[in-house]
């Protein structure tokens, strides 16, 4: 804000364009990922991401501060979708939860080493930094298999056991999977033609709005918003922001080692619940904190229980709400609706994060305890909601999963 002399509007929207790219690159993620495969898709986010971070690093207004940060989105946005996509579609069932949950300690850990070294880095460095490893994937994408059942969805038979050889190992008898990998691909496009209006089948009906409910409670909670700002709310508490920012920055990665190690062997349903109320009671007790700040009372012990609570807010939201909407969407859609149907859950999460990221400061500012329990009424609602409708997903393959939700057998 200093240094290109930006208003808090302008600080705001180029918070939340990461969003608004995120949108466009979910709404043509599920598309690409047809047309060019998994893997060249991967590559195409690369291109985004090392642009974006570069025209950031460079910037000498905010039109290239805001074209790098929407050129990032627009790689996270399609990443967002094609990731737990490809993961979901070539690990073993039973590991496939932890090998999908194993990306969310990954990005932990880029969040923790850019929150860690924030306070003492410039930004522009910063933005640097954020660009070199997306060079990596640049060269190893080549060696990497292509996703077995979009060779299946293409035709591609050989391929499929080509494909599964390279990942369970050349003498690994993979001829049972291929074979049912196959027939359930052929049996879904029999059953559908593939048109954008197959996901709102009837039998449909249940994935979609589990997918899409969880993408919306997953932003409304306010992570993005609060992770965004962190500093703003550290600010208001009283509490340090370099000692808050450092030692969150510590934080997510324990935090998100949890859920590595709890995905496949609590399931998927559970570790949601618990992320529920946690974050509901973390929002609560900080809009509490707040409201006693307010009335003058306890002042020498708000800032500490603040930071406490985002710290207690943000473990919960890592075990459960943070990751696990986006490896179940992987998992429930169909190969036949899963470009349609994942490009708009995807979507609703973007659009849905932009507007979160967008209003958070205002609403701030508005009222900063008030902010906090609505994040609170969110969490009670998405308590009831999972409880409701969301299926567990541990154990089962992709095929079996889908045909137990969509009653195709």
């Amino acid at each position: 804000m200093k240094e290109l002399d930006l208003s808090m509007a302008q600080f705001s929207a180029f918070g939340s364009f990461l969003n608004l790219g995120g949108a466009v690159g979910a709404l043509f993620s599920g598309q690409l990922a047809v047309i060019l495969g998994r893997r060249r898709t991967l590559w195409a986010c690369d291109l985004f991401c090392i642009f974006g971070w570069l025209s950031i690093a460079f910037a000498k207004n905010v039109l290239w501060l805001d074209l790098g940060r929407i050129s990032l989105g627009i790689g996270v946005g399609l990443t967002s979708y094609v990731v737990p996509v490809y993961i979901a579609e070539i690990t073993p069932k039973h590991v496939r939860g932890a090998f999908s949950a194993s990306t969310l300690l990954l990005q932990n850990s880029g969040i923790s080493l850019i929150y860690f070294f924030g306070t003492v880095i410039n930004w522009r460095v910063l933005a640097v930094i954020g660009a070199l490893p997306c060079f990596i994937p640049v060269i190893g994408i080549y060696f990497i298999p292509e996703s077995p059942r979009w060779l299946a969805k293409i035709g591609s038979v050989k391929e499929v056991e080509n494909s599964l050889h390279r990942l369970r190992g050349k003498d690994a008898d993979v001829s049972d999977e291929a074979a049912e990998i196959q027939v359930m691909t052929k049996m879904l496009e029999e059953d559908s033609k593939s048109s954008f209006c197959d996901m709102f089948q009837k039998k449909y009906r249940r994935t979609l709005v589990v997918g899409i409910g969880l993408m919306l409670i997953q932003q409304l909670s306010g992570a993005s918003g609060i992770t965004y700002y962190s500093n703003a709310i550290f600010r208001k508490a009283g509490f340090s922001e370099r000692l808050g920012s450092m030692i969150f920055g510590v934080f997510v990665i324990p935090k998100a080692l949890v859920g590595l190690i709890l995905v496949d062997r609590w399931g998927r349903r559970p570790l949601l619940l618990a992320s529920a109320v946690g974050m509901s009671i973390g929002s609560l007790l900080i809009g509490v904190s707040f409201t006693l700040q307010e009335m003058n009372l306890f002042p020498e012990f708000i800032p500490v229980f603040v930071f406490i609570n985002i710290l207690v807010y943000f473990g919960f939201f890592a075990i459960g709400i943070g990751g696990l909407p986006w490896i179940i969407m992987s998992e429930i859609f169909p190969i036949n609706i899963k470009v349609s149907a994942g490009s708009i859950v995807a979507l609703t999460s973007w659009t849905t994060g932009w507007f979160v990221s967008y209003g958070f400061n205002f609403m701030f500012e508005w009222s900063a305890q008030g902010t906090f329990y609505i994040f609170a009424m969110v969490g009670g609602l998405s308590l009831l909601f999972i409880w409701m409708l969301v299926p567990e997903t541990k154990g089962q393959s992709l095929e079996e999963l889908q045909a137990s939700l969509t009653g195709t057998t």
